[in-house]
């Protein structure tokens, strides 16, 4: 595909980077001639220098022969004027960055596609999401449901309590006689490791399992972890992730959001009916205590500063909160997360950038996720008839070394894959698949 990306920013970098691997032919537009500088030394792709709101500059980027033009500039207003204009112009699919939610709460109204935008993304309200997801469980630090939940993907920290502290895989195996979890990946020192037989797990491996859903207890136990319920939660900053955050974990928790604007506070509890809204500076730890940190279940920082968020999370964590969140702005933080003391650190540019290329990649693929830190993507196929992977069982397969198969959706059933387990036409796969591995693994289902 030719894809044009306005922004080269963190979105648009990031978002470059993922398209580039898949070896589309990519166009990056920016006024700023540094940032494109920087990325066209990085990665394998074109520059346009100036406003992408310009005839002439979509021109250059040849905005007429293009199949997806991304607007992902810091600005609302430029993302959809240059999404109308590249339609006009040419772009078969437009898909544009907005921060008002309205945009998105009215898109049928509004004819959106009429206008020349057929897709419109808010990394805000899709952080929000993540927030959600992710407090699904205490002790399990990531979380995906597959097909409703028939598989489920789950990430926990192997601590000095853990009965996999020190075990192969290969092992393992004998503590899960049942075979209803499998190893699919592992995050060690910042880097990603697809586990085979002979893999150890270490104390501080951040360990990640796809689940049957009778395997999440034997999962949570043999690491030592105990299933824990969230009723309280208290939220640290009133911007728009907090705010679309409260919104939505309102309905089933009881919600605290501290907010230092004091007009800011008015609004909010005006618009969240169901939050109690407390006006004060979340960094004073007096505060915190007086509005009951020591009673909080989860903890979720997204103030605009990254330093307070991480900060305001560890007071939490030294408060004893089961469960910590913290926005950052800078997405090398991400790494950071289990070695500091924070459970999970999110960053919505690249939620966001995550989400825009599971749009693109859409074909074989039926869905992709993330995960936070992790140096591969999860995929889900369904499985075709006469394709490569219904040839033999697994173990005669030659799949990539860079990608795991955990499990399979047959008739409504979720099961694990060993193997010796063979596909049929309709299965529905899970994979777990570095970057680079993607295409090759696409061939096994094609």
């Amino acid at each position: 595909m030719k894809i044009i990306i306005a922004g080269a920013g963190d979105v648009g970098f990031h978002l470059a980077k993922l398209l580039a691997n898949e070896g589309h032919d990519i166009v990056l537009v920016d006024r700023d001639g540094l940032r494109l500088k920087q990325a066209s030394s990085s990665l394998d792709v074109s520059i346009v220098k100036g406003n992408s709101t310009s005839y002439k500059v979509l021109e250059e980027a040849d905005i007429k022969n293009s199949d997806l033009l991304i607007a992902v500039t810091s600005s609302e207003e430029a993302n959809l004027t240059t999404s109308m204009i590249g339609k006009h112009l040419g772009a078969k699919q437009t898909i544009a960055r907005i921060q008002n939610v309205e945009y998105l709460l009215n898109k049928e109204k509004l004819d959106l596609k009429d206008l020349g935008i057929d897709e419109i993304i808010s990394p805000e309200s899709l952080a929000a999401k993540e927030i959600k997801r992710l407090l699904k469980e205490v002790a399990i630090t990531d979380t995906f449901d597959f097909d409703e939940g028939k598989l489920s993907l789950l990430g926990v920290i192997i601590d000095e309590t853990s009965k996999l502290k020190g075990k192969s895989l290969m092992e393992m195996a004998h503590l899960n006689p049942s075979q209803n979890f499998l190893t699919v990946a592992i995050l060690r020192n910042n880097q990603t490791i697809i586990p085979h037989g002979d893999n150890v797990f270490q104390e501080g491996d951040h360990a990640y399992f796809i689940s049957q859903p009778d395997g999440i207890d034997e999962v949570l136990a043999l690491s030592g972890k105990v299933k824990q319920e969230i009723k309280n939660v208290m939220i640290l900053g009133g911007s728009k992730v907090g705010f679309h955050a409260a919104k939505s974990l309102s309905r089933k928790f009881n919600v605290k959001l501290i907010e230092s604007d004091k007009d800011k506070c008015f609004e909010l509890a005006d618009q969240l009916k169901n939050v109690m809204v407390i006006n004060g500076d979340g960094r004073d730890v007096e505060l915190l205590e007086e509005e009951g940190i020591d009673d909080m279940d989860a903890f979720i920082a997204v103030t605009g500063n990254s330093e307070t968020n991480i900060i305001s999370c560890l007071v939490a964590k030294n408060h004893s909160v089961k469960k910590t969140i913290s926005l950052v702005e800078n997405i090398d933080y991400i790494h950071l997360s289990q070695n500091i003391g924070v459970d999970t650190m999110i960053n919505k540019k690249l939620i966001a950038a995550n989400f825009i290329f599971r749009y693109v990649r859409q074909g074989e693929i039926i869905s992709l996720t993330s995960i936070h830190g992790v140096d591969a993507e999860i995929l889900e196929f369904i499985v075709k008839a006469g394709s490569k992977i219904t040839q033999a069982e697994i173990k005669y397969l030659e799949f990539p070394k860079g990608a795991i198969i955990g499990g399979v959706v047959r008739n409504g059933v979720g099961y694990t894959t060993m193997g010796n387990f063979q596909f049929r036409p309709k299965d529905r796969a899970v994979v777990l698949c570095r970057l680079e591995c993607i295409k090759t693994v696409e061939e096994f289902f094609k």
